[in-house]
Parts: structure tokens; sequence; C-alpha cells
């Protein structure tokens, strides 16, 4: 996709602001002539995130042709239109899309937002149409009408969740349910009645929740991912343990925090290599080196699924009669992640990397991160301006 100009920025910047995702796609001269468009990986993982098509599910030919009731929105009404995604015979059966009357909307090179809203697509000419007229305008068009629509079911969730955490908030100091440091987090799942499980999904309803006691000033969990193995010269949590571990009472473990600034007790520092789009993990042990890669898309996407929109929730804990309790006293709403601040807070060592390796009796290893982490304070770093809310 060629580089965007500062006004479409802008105007996809005026749709995310409104809780509108979408992604994006460009239609070359031939593909118009030819009525055809290569679905790109963006493409093809927002049409799944979205339950709307799943290319790897695809046989390929003409046969097998999958069609997606979709609308092309233009600054004077709507195109009614249908998309068609399938899998040629030939050129290794590269996923293809296209949409009814795409030729009489658009010129090449034209910059397109596809968006998914009550499993049909809608395509907005992101190049040509004036988006910030349409929707400041007093009467109603179709654009504003589905951008409302979208943000009013986006807000009627984030409102539910708000008026729970008061109720919440209102009993008081609550008990844990647990003696861990988890039990905050999951405490207040228990009280919302989400499931307890290992899922790398958002926790209510597409909000994630993060939970932390106030004034430990301890940092903030972003997301766990484990590196590339793949790419990486260690094949396993069990090879880093191996390497750096160490013995505290009756455990070998590895729990460190590991950052861009300065090597930690283990000799350990992240590394990022931006000619190669990577972060990696260095020892300074000659004969180590670099030991294992992520790539940095991986991270940036994992960001994005996981904090779309998230709800920081703070609590002061407590300790009545030996126990401790919690109260909740306020969220802190974000939403739409800057990815590109990711990269830089990493080199500046305010997000850092926690390993959280242990080997059990039985021989086992177990790897609860590496956890991403964020220092305090420092979430308008990473996200547009938020909410704070008091809940007592």
């Amino acid at each position: 996709m060629r580089q965007l100009t500062a006004i479409e920025i802008d105007r996809i910047k005026l749709l995310t602001e409104k809780s509108v995702e979408l992604c994006l796609i460009e239609p070359t001269e031939t593909g118009l002539k030819k009525s055809i468009m290569d679905a790109t990986g963006s493409v093809r993982t927002y049409l799944q995130t979205k339950s709307i098509h799943d290319f790897t599910q695809q046989k390929q030919g003409q046969d097998y042709k999958v069609f997606v009731k979709s609308t092309l929105i233009s600054s004077f009404g709507i195109i009614p239109s249908s998309a068609s995604l399938y899998r040629p015979i030939t050129k290794n059966g590269d996923p293809r899309i296209w949409f009814k009357g795409l030729g009489n909307y658009a010129v090449a090179n034209d910059i397109l937002g596809i968006i998914e809203f009550d499993n049909e697509l809608f395509v907005i000419n992101i190049t040509q149409l004036d988006l910030a007229k349409l929707l400041d305008e007093v009467s109603s068009n179709p654009l504003k009408e589905l951008v409302n629509e979208i943000n009013s079911i986006s807000n009627e969730v984030s409102l539910e969740l708000l008026g729970l955490l008061n109720q919440i908030a209102a009993r008081g100091p609550i008990p844990a349910m647990l003696n861990a440091d988890t039990a905050i987090g999951r405490t207040l799942e228990t009280l919302l009645g989400i499931d307890i499980n290992s899922s790398k999904k958002p926790d209510y309803k597409g909000i994630e929740l993060k939970s932390y006691r106030d004034k430990r000033g301890n940092r903030k969990n972003l997301f766990a991912q484990v590196p590339d193995w793949n790419l990486s010269n260690f094949k396993s949590s069990a090879e880093i343990l191996n390497a750096f571990g160490y013995n505290r009472g009756e455990d070998f473990k590895l729990y460190c925090t590991v950052s861009s600034l300065v090597r930690n007790s283990q000799g350990l520092k992240l590394r990022m290599d931006s000619k190669i789009n990577q972060l990696l993990e260095n020892s300074d042990k000659p004969a180590i080196g670099d030991f294992v890669v992520w790539q940095l898309e991986t991270l940036h996407n994992r960001l994005l699924e996981k904090h779309n929109e998230t709800f920081w929730i703070a609590a002061d804990s407590i300790f009545i009669d030996g126990k401790e309790h919690f109260q909740y006293k306020t969220a802190e709403h974000t939403k739409k992640p800057i990815v590109t601040q990711f990269d830089i807070l990493l080199d500046q060592g305010i997000i850092t990397l926690d390993h959280l390796i242990k080997r059990k009796m039985s021989g086992s290893v177990v790897e609860k991160g590496p956890i991403f982490k964020i220092k305090p304070n420092a979430l308008d770093l990473l996200f547009p301006p938020s909410n704070i809310y008091s809940l007592i």
C-alpha cells in the first residue's frame, strides 16, 4: 500500500476516535480494469476477526467463491454492492476480493476503508470523501448514521461496565478471593461473572480489564507474548531458564525484568533492530549474544488485539483482620493504542519485559510470560487521551 497522505491519516483518525474499526485496501489500475484486488494480510485478518470470512478454510476455484452483502458509501447516498471473496486456481490460490460497482466508485490508488457492521461490509473512499464535513452535517447521511450507530453500540458496552464497577465499589472493601498477586484481578472478574481462563481475548464483551493495587507503584501489564522460536537461537523457555536461571529455596527459576536501557543482574538486555523490525533479547555472555527474537509486527498486533479498548482499574489494598481486601476506586478508559509509540517506549525503557520461568519438582518448565509491562503513569504515552472515572 502506498504511503498515506496527511489528509487521509486525519480522516482515519476521525473514524478511530468514533470507535470505528476498519481495514484499508488500495485498488490498482490493473485491478480496477480486471475487477480484482489482492486480499492483503490486514484485510484477511480483519475479515476473520469479524467472523465474515476465513480464507484459510476456503478451497480454490470459482465454485467456492463466497459473496457478502456490501454497501459503497458516497457523499450523496449509498450504492448497493456485494463483496466476492475467493481463491483462484492459479497464483497459488492467493486470496482475492472485489466489490461490485467499485470501478465507478474509486480510481486507481484511492485508499478505501472496509468496515464491518451487523455482518455487512461498508466501503468508504477515504481519499475522496470529506469525512469531517459529512459527520458534522446537521442533516442525516449514510456515513453519519453508520458511524453514530457503531459509536453508540461501543459506548453502550463501556457504560454498562462502568455501571457494574460503580456497584462493586459501592460495596466497600471486598475480601480477596485468593492469596496471590493476581488476587485483585481474579476477585474483580469473579464479581463481574467472568469465567477464569487463559484466553488471550479481551475480558468483558470486547473490553480488556486490567486491575492493579494503586499504592504499589507497580508497572501495568500490557500482554504476554512468547518469542518467535523459529527465528531465535534458543528454542524454548527451558533453554532460557537453563542459561540464566538461579536457585531460590526449593525452586530453580528466572524471575527478572529486562529493559533496553541497562543490563539486569543476569546480564540480559533488550535490543531494537529497526532495520529488520525486530526486538531481540541479548546476553552479555559472548558465546550466547542475541538468543531470542520477537517480530515487531507481532507485538503490534498483540497490543492492538489486547487493548483495542481497556479499563485500567485501580484499587486500594486494605488488610482487615489479617486478610487482604480491595476497595476499587478509579477506572481509566483507553482506546486504540498508538503502535508507533510502542517501539519508542520499548527503546526508552518505559515498556519492559518480565520473565516468569520456573522448573517444577516434576522437572517440567512453566513460563507465565514473557510479559510486556509499562511504567506507572505512562498510559498517556501509548494511548490517545483517555477518560478517568471515579468509582466511589
